[in-house]
């Protein structure tokens, strides 16, 4: 068997990476550096059939709300990428603008086109991955405002046009203005390619005006949920649902019945999907993920609590 690196995924490290060999093609399983190779084949199944899908989506010009104090404003832009607007600032969380992962096509076309975007005051990284941090939508949004990314991940940002970077651990905290900003754990990696395990990785809890909001970041489900419940006052949690099923068998996101497990035990008020829809990054289809939370969230009574977004479309709370 062909245990080369002939295709990694760059679109989340190596999460989401995966190998193109022999044993797939005729549906064996085998071991390539100590990992075990899902015998489906990503190449054949995801990313040529994604290749001649035209992307969806429409773009037009926002109509952004007046937001009062103590009012949040969330605009999804796709796949982890949020505008979160509060009556005086401007935050974008995971920014990628990106119409490729390196070989991955998006399917989606982000919700709002940049230069449609109000003045952004700050910058939040979850994590070093290609479909978190993309240095090119990062550099065109850079204005001289500070950036607040895990630790080990600031050499990756430096260079953009921030005026300041905040590097944060666990449960450490950096006001900003009228905001809090926390990073929070998770369950995933923070590797950017295959040779920088040192970046950190994680979620951020928002706080403003006695409101809270937490992004997730990746993460597969793990017992840090509710801790971070217990340390923050989550109102709206922002929990990723897509690409539960990746070819490198990982457990490193969580599936939809999972999120609803981790909404639960945040004790948050209010859950937002994200991180699916956007790029095929495993092999469930692109619709899959909505359906199942949407089936798990009635069976735990928990449906009026689930916020569907539509990209590009801004949501006052």
């Amino acid at each position: 068997m062909n245990c080369g690196r002939e295709l990694i995924c760059f679109s989340a490290g190596a999460d989401s990476f995966f190998k193109k060999n022999a044993g797939r093609a005729t549906g064996d399983r085998g071991w390539c550096g100590g990992e075990t190779i899902d015998a489906r084949n990503f190449l054949a199944e995801v990313l040529i059939p994604s290749l001649f899908t035209r992307r969806s989506g429409k773009r037009a010009a926002p109509r952004f709300p007046k937001i009062r104090p103590g009012e949040f404003c969330i605009t999804w832009i796709g796949h982890a990428s949020f505008l979160i607007q509060t009556h005086d600032r401007n935050i974008l969380v995971d920014p990628n603008w990106a119409k490729w992962l390196k070989v991955i096509k998006r399917l989606k076309q982000p919700g709002i086109e940049l230069h449609h975007l109000p003045d952004i005051d700050l910058v939040l990284v979850t994590h070093a991955h290609f479909d978190h941090l993309d240095r090119r939508t990062l550099r065109r949004i850079a204005s001289d405002q500070p950036i607040v990314v895990p630790v080990g991940v600031g050499s990756l940002v430096h260079d953009l046009g921030f005026n300041i970077v905040h590097e944060l651990d666990y449960w450490q905290t950096v006001p900003l203005d009228a905001l809090k900003i926390s990073l929070t754990p998770c369950h995933h990696w923070g590797a950017r390619f295959l040779a920088d395990l040192h970046r950190g990785f994680g979620g951020f809890v928002i706080e403003a005006n006695g409101r809270s909001i937490f992004h997730c970041g990746d993460s597969a489900y793990f017992p840090g949920f509710k801790e971070i419940g217990e340390r923050h006052d989550v109102e709206i949690a922002l929990l990723p649902i897509g690409a539960y099923d990746p070819p490198s068998g990982r457990e490193v996101h969580m599936n939809p019945e999972e999120a609803v497990q981790a909404f639960l035990e945040l004790g948050a008020k209010k859950l937002v999907p994200m991180h699916y829809g956007t790029f095929r990054l495993g092999y469930e289809p692109l619709d899959e993920p909505l359906t199942r939370l949407l089936a798990r969230a009635r069976e735990a009574g928990i449906d009026h609590d689930v916020l569907v977004m539509t990209e590009g479309q801004p949501v006052v709370l």
